[in-house]
């Protein structure tokens, strides 16, 4: 019997689940939601800024970690502080594609209520593929896909085929018909929940393969656009693609589980719906290290420091209290100062005296250090009741 998936039955595009099953996962997902948003919302102008950054580092990062490719995250870096107007650029400028990553997400968020076309699908996909390829293969970049499309894994000639999506000329009629449906859906309290289309958007486009390559960050750049039109925000405060990449296995998973059913997704929302929960209590964690990091500025603000030592607090701040692997030591300080043994002791003596670092003890032969942080955390992180 020849397996049949999701489009080819007679119900398709229409798309059920279990109300009841998701239910007590939305209503989690909007505590979590909520709780983040509106702590977000008394941070400062420029903390906010600092918060959307690091959240869009991780993006555009993970967005193309999960289809494989590597970004440079100092490239990563450079990019989303030229766009959002940030002084801490990376150490590297960016390339083509990942400036155009950047600008394919933030398109997505800022102009989330400018209806979705399909001029504007393959302007965000001729920018993912400037210069017409695929790693070694060219492909149709900014126009629908003119070839069959299947999704394999295993070596050549004994190819596992886990979904085939519709033919190319069905494409450009079931893209008509997904812009419809999301143009025409609203999150308002008496149409659908909006965390619920956000996912069938996803599960939709992705169904479709409408591409060569570059369906699954498109998927999630309109993703993200459904939830900022959830949230009436432009502005991301919170990872998807960094959850997905954490559990990508599970992700491909229970898409091709739900593509080769008849119309039941209520297993793909279930995994998203827990996705977008860890995705929040994530951000909870990052923000709060914005707020360690302005608390260390403010505290040792007439402090005169090199740029070595700025670089090296800087990553441990960035690491989190506990996070930077093994403590800091004098081999580790001249290797991401970049510096010599003598230099290096030297700006660790100052750091000490200008009570920025502290000697830990039990450090055997070689001492160990950290952040003084108790002199400079918060009163107060973002803690949920």
């Amino acid at each position: 019997m020849l397996k049949k998936y999701i489009w080819q039955y007679s119900a398709w595009p229409s798309l059920q689940w279990d109300e009841q099953t998701l239910a007590s996962l939305i209503t989690q997902c909007r505590k979590k939601q909520h709780f983040l948003l509106g702590a977000v919302s008394v941070l400062g102008f420029d903390l906010r800024l600092q918060a959307q950054g690091i959240i869009l580092e991780k993006e555009v990062v993970e967005t193309s970690a999960i289809e494989g490719e590597q970004l440079d995250p100092e490239g990563v870096r450079s990019s989303v502080a030229n766009k959002l107007g940030l002084a801490t650029a990376g150490s590297r400028p960016a390339d083509r594609k990942t400036d155009a990553t950047v600008e394919v997400l933030l398109d997505a968020a800022k102009h989330f209520n400018t209806p979705l076309s399909q001029e504007r699908l393959k302007g965000w996909h001729a920018a993912l593929f400037p210069d017409g390829y695929s790693g070694f293969h060219r492909i149709v970049t900014g126009d629908w896909r003119q070839q069959e499309m299947e999704i394999v894994s295993g070596p050549e000639g004994r190819q596992q085929v886990h979904y085939k999506a519709p033919p190319p000329e069905a494409v450009s009629e079931e893209i008509s018909s997904f812009l419809h449906w999301l143009n025409n859906q609203t999150s308002s309290p008496s149409a659908m929940d909006g965390l619920i289309r956000a996912g069938l958007a996803h599960y939709r486009f992705v169904a479709i393969h409408p591409f060569d390559d570059g369906n699954g960050r498109i998927a999630r750049a309109l993703t993200d656009m459904a939830l900022a039109q959830d949230e009436n925000s432009a502005i991301r405060f919170y990872s998807l693609s960094n959850r997905i990449m954490q559990d990508r296995d599970a992700y491909y998973g229970v898409l091709e589980r739900c593509s080769n059913g008849s119309g039941d997704v209520t297993p793909w929302l279930e995994w998203f719906l827990q996705s977008f929960q860890l995705a929040v209590i994530s951000s909870q964690k990052l923000i709060n290290r914005v707020l360690v990091k302005a608390g260390f500025w403010q505290e040792f603000a007439g402090t005169e420091l090199n740029s070595r030592q700025k670089k090296v607090v800087n990553t441990l701040l960035d690491a989190g209290k506990g996070n930077f692997e093994g403590y800091l030591a004098a081999r580790k300080y001249r290797s991401l100062a970049k510096t010599t043994k003598a230099t290096a002791s030297r700006d660790l003596e100052n750091l000490i005296k200008k009570g920025i670092i502290k000697r830990l003890e039990g450090g055997g032969r070689s001492s160990k250090y950290d952040l003084t942080w108790e002199r400079f955390e918060p009163g107060h992180v973002m803690e949920e009741r």
